[in-house]
């Protein structure tokens, strides 16, 4: 296979590993309230810790080489700040269904985890085909992070619905916007891909995840009223993330 096969095979498979947070829809607790409060707090754990030690980290270092260190950091807190304030226009355009703020958490997320999830698809898609090894260790660390990202989808929207299969389908449709992402850079976007275009996009999708998790993540999983397992997965969410530093 040539790396442009094999780039685009990363891709999708670090995409589709978002369906392995499907996962706890298929387990048979009897308490409702501890799975629904547990894995949100869980995912909002590992979108702020991503956010912050991940994302916005990785804006700088690429705003770095074109701009002064007042340039890059005015920069990234305006990106961060218009991905707060254009995603909170956007969740006010979001439907609801009988059960409004927990399908809606899933609906948001699976909107915030797709425009996360493209330029994922972009940087593997690229990193892969420099370098095979450097591309599969990025795709197999995407595909660990995924996993608690399909939960943000799939949890909220099967306990709002009762239908495994809507949370399925919402849950595939986020996994298949890392490999559009990769079929966007092939078709078009590679000769515009640049550092200061990725890095003023990661601080962009930080603002969009911070929203989600401290706006309607957390509040929703604090609903539950099950403060011990809220406390309790949030951290082990961080822990969840910042593993990948010490392995």
């Amino acid at each position: 296979m040539n790396s442009i096969t094999i780039a685009f095979l990363l891709t999708s498979i670090a995409g589709l590993s978002t369906l392995l947070g499907t996962l706890p829809i298929f387990i048979n607790i009897k308490n409702e309230n501890k799975i629904i409060a547990s894995s949100l707090s869980f995912a909002a754990g590992v979108m702020i810790c991503m956010s912050i030690f991940d994302l916005i980290p990785e804006s700088i270092s690429m705003l770095k080489t074109s701009y002064t260190s007042l340039g890059v950091i005015s920069l990234s807190f305006i990106f961060i700040l218009l991905g707060i304030i254009i995603f909170s226009f956007i969740e006010k355009e979001v439907p609801s269904n009988n059960n409004g703020s927990l399908y809606k958490v899933g609906i948001i997320s699976m909107f915030a985890i797709m425009l996360h999830n493209i330029p994922e698809g972009i940087a593997t898609f690229i990193l892969t085909t420099k370098d095979i090894n450097l591309g599969l260790s990025m795709s197999l660390a995407i595909a660990i992070h995924n996993i608690p990202e399909g939960v943000s989808i799939a949890v909220p929207i099967y306990y709002a619905t009762k239908r495994k299969g809507k949370a399925l389908l919402y849950t595939l449709v986020s996994s298949l916007s890392e490999s559009l992402g990769a079929i966007l850079t092939f078709l078009f976007l590679l000769p515009f891909i640049n550092d200061i275009f990725l890095g003023l996009l990661f601080s962009f999708i930080a603002g969009i995840m911070l929203y989600i998790s401290f706006f309607d993540i957390l509040p929703t999983s604090i609903s539950y009223k099950e403060k011990g397992l809220t406390k309790l997965f949030f951290v082990i969410g961080i822990i969840f993330m910042l593993l990948k530093y010490f392995v």
